[in-house]
């Protein structure tokens, strides 16, 4: 196995400034210029297309089924989506509509807590199992994000605030089913690479998988023309799976051209994250995905970001094809890419060979 690279990391990041919110600038007239993007504005910002109905659907209740050709083409689909796309929609995966509007209702509950309530959960290290933010890392930052956030570690230990009411129940039921969902998508996505099924899950630990519940809120922006919700990105670990709350405002990079998302109903977007392109050895790649603000509504989404164990040495799975990354520890690659600033896949790039 390749020697694990030994990374940078700078100054550990240490949170002592009062965390501030997005909320709390959406009725101001024009936003301030910390939040101005010049280098994205307009044409960046604007220039998507719009989905045509071409982004991969796979059908998970096929995926599972007992039928065995009805199984075999949709792995095949899987491995179709993962390969062209890193992106695709889940329909039939069987959580419940009532469920994932819980969740969402649940963090939209959490965000109009006070500040004050709100801040008792207010982020001092990149790996707290509860951290409540705003825009991405505020101290690394040129110009901040218009986005507040709220990320909890749900597994291997299940952590959660204690406000909302119900916010627990609902938390530790959605995280369940979607990590379940998980466990079956990385067996097919096992197959299609040419592996044994549970590949995947072997040699990454995912019984003690690192797993975190992400609700993201995007208030009405007065100018949002200026402003970004997210940069341009990939995601750490294997696979992101996100719902929201009707408002568009997800964009993801295909084929040289930003795409806007407009999910089915009641489906999941899925996309591939760097560690599962390092694991495919580039054949998978870590789909660049944005998020967009509109001056009309609050848009909110609610991710759940599915890794390795926390403690487990990613590499490329073996094969004849020379090794395109080095292999890494999971923890050390998480802190190194929240500890800067969120820019494309660089991070990947620091361990691509």
């Amino acid at each position: 196995m390749s020697t694990t690279p030994k990374l940078d990391q700078g100054t550990k990041p240490t949170y002592s400034v009062a965390v501030s919110s997005v909320k709390e600038l959406a009725n101001l007239n024009s936003i301030p210029s910390s939040y101005v993007h010049p280098t994205l504005t307009n044409c960046e910002a604007n220039d998507s297309s719009p989905d045509d109905g071409s982004i991969p659907i796979i059908d998970f209740s096929l995926l599972v089924s007992d039928d065995p050709d009805e199984r075999s083409r949709m792995i095949e689909e899987l491995g179709k989506a993962c390969r062209n796309w890193g992106f695709f929609m889940v329909v039939n995966h069987g959580v419940s509509e009532s469920l994932m509007s819980s969740m969402l209702n649940k963090f939209d509950e959490f965000f109009n807590l006070t500040a004050e309530e709100k801040l008792q959960f207010a982020e001092k290290h990149v790996l707290d199992p509860i951290r409540y933010g705003t825009s991405f890392n505020v101290l690394a930052e040129d110009s901040h994000f218009w986005r507040d956030y709220l990320k909890i570690v749900v597994h291997p230990q299940f952590h959660s605030p204690n406000k909302p009411t119900g916010f627990r129940e609902v938390a530790m039921e959605y995280s369940k089913k979607v990590r379940d969902l998980v466990a079956q998508l990385l067996r097919g996505i096992s197959i299609t690479l040419g592996l044994e099924q549970q590949y995947l899950h072997n040699i990454l630990n995912l019984d003690s998988s690192f797993q975190i519940l992400v609700g993201n809120y995007y208030p009405p922006c007065p100018e949002p023309e200026l402003a970004l919700g997210l940069p341009p990105h990939s995601d750490d670990g294997l696979l992101t799976l996100l719902t929201q709350n009707g408002i568009g405002g997800l964009q993801i990079k295909h084929d040289g051209k930003w795409v806007q998302v407009n999910p089915l109903p009641n489906s999941l977007l899925v996309n591939t994250g760097d560690h599962l392109e390092v694991l495919s050895n580039g054949k998978y790649k870590s789909v660049l995905h944005k998020a967009v603000v509109n001056n009309r509504a609050k848009r909110i989404s609610v991710a759940v970001a599915n890794g390795p164990a926390i403690d487990a040495v990613v590499a490329p799975a073996p094969s004849d094809a020379p090794a395109q990354f080095k292999a890494m520890v999971y923890k050390e690659y998480l802190e190194y890419q929240q500890s800067g600033k969120l820019v494309g896949n660089t991070c990947l790039d620091v361990i691509r060979i």
